[in-house]
């Protein structure tokens, strides 16, 4: 099917649904270039929005179908919600985030100022954020928690524990402490993905709605192999 231009009909409506039996390439790829995302959960009609480490594992012995990794203090407002409501919504990008200079924006008190580029170098720069920019992918699905002290747990957690090695690679955690502080938010390893009370988040993907920096929209729903579609909770 062709790309769908960004219009009411293709945003909001549900009329261009492809049904999928694994996940398109490019959604692939985006999962497997960004190193974080953003996790939604809602109870009470209201929204709570998480930033977190996460593991995409396409299929494993405990899931013949993509499920997306994540781990959580177990008194985490996100927990709580997804306790009470499973549904959650995902948002990854592998976007290059740079705001350009634009003259007439005043400055925060506490950034610095737009920083001056030859003509080459701002070449160069676009011609990088081309090559990284692919598109955003809003991934909605249930999320469950991995019962305590499983096989499959432990597997999940390895998994997750293998795939972010961030910190002792010398990166800096995304909430932007110093090494004493990475261990005390989801930027730890050890203390967010190794400790004994974190609880490891499994989500299956439900649908998948993918936009580029063009506007162009295009919507999958996700039916493994001898599966049903479900289209907004209804087949």
């Amino acid at each position: 099917m062709d790309q769908i231009a960004l219009n009411h009909e293709a945003s909001a409506g549900d009329t261009h649904k492809q049904v999928v039996s694994s996940l398109p390439p490019e959604v692939v790829q985006c999962l497997e270039n960004a190193r974080f995302l953003h996790l939604a959960t809602c109870i009470d009609n209201q929204p709570h929005v998480s930033l977190m480490n996460y593991t995409y594992i396409p299929s494993s012995q405990y899931s013949s179908a993509p499920v997306i990794v994540m781990t959580t203090n177990p008194s985490s407002k996100k927990t709580n919600n997804l306790v009470v409501n499973p549904n959650v919504s995902l948002l990854v990008h592998d976007w290059v985030s740079h705001r350009p200079p634009t003259q007439g924006r005043r400055m925060s008190g506490g950034s610095p100022g737009p920083e001056h580029r030859s003509s080459l170098a701002s070449l160069l720069l676009n011609l990088n954020t081309s090559a990284i920019s692919s598109i955003s992918a809003t991934i909605n699905g249930t999320a469950e928690l991995v019962a305590r002290g499983s096989d499959e747990e432990k597997f999940y957690r390895s998994q997750h524990l293998e795939n972010n090695t961030f910190d002792s690679e010398g990166g800096i955690p995304f909430n932007g402490g110093g090494p004493a502080q990475a261990t005390q938010e989801d930027g730890g390893r050890e203390c967010f993905i190794a400790g004994e009370e974190v609880r490891v988040i499994l989500v299956h993907i439900k649908d998948i709605r993918t936009s580029d920096w063009k506007g162009g929209v295009k919507d999958f729903v996700l039916v493994p192999e001898g599966g049903e579609a479900n289209v907004n909770g209804v087949r």
